[in-house]
């Protein structure tokens, strides 16, 4: 099984992220950008997800609302830089719940020998508000994902 790496070094803005998973990019760039995939993977499994807008294209608009089990929303939205491909997505991300406080994505697919490491790189406007983001359980909700990705990649490859 593979390992996810969540790396926030002390005083310094940002969080890197990093996984392998045995399936081409194609199929993680399809799983990141198809409104039909994203709820397959994103957040912890105890949530579901609403994708509400995904238009991935430079200056196109996202945003998804996580339910927990008493039907309250958490709803997250963001723009693209640039034109997303399998490669490289940019996006900005916002909390609904935290306005103003937006940080930049930059999620890297680098295939070789079949597979695939994707690297997201999430930069924080201060160390406070990475701080914050640390403490609200993101590396939770990372690994959860990360792990129903790997799932669902696996089994699109699987179908291929």
């Amino acid at each position: 099984m593979t390992e996810t790496r969540v790396t926030a070094e002390p005083g310094v803005p940002q969080v890197v992220i990093v996984r392998e998973f045995r399936a081409p990019r194609e199929l993680l760039f399809r799983a990141y950008t198809e409104p039909d995939l994203v709820p397959r993977w994103l957040g912890p499994a105890n949530l579901t997800l609403t994708v509400n807008q995904l238009d991935p294209r430079h200056g196109g608009r996202w945003r998804w609302t996580h339910y927990d089990t008493n039907g309250r929303g958490y709803a997250f939205h963001g723009l693209y830089h640039g034109t997303p491909t399998p490669e490289r997505i940019v996006q900005t991300y916002e909390f609904d719940r935290q306005p103003g406080v937006v940080y930049l994505n930059t999620i890297t697919f680098e295939e070789r020998d079949g597979i695939t490491t994707l690297t997201q790189n999430t930069v924080f406007f201060t160390v406070e508000d990475r701080d914050l983001y640390v403490r609200d359980g993101m590396e939770r909700g990372i690994r959860a994902s990360m792990e129903q990705l790997d799932a669902l990649v696996t089994r699109m490859a699987e179908e291929a």
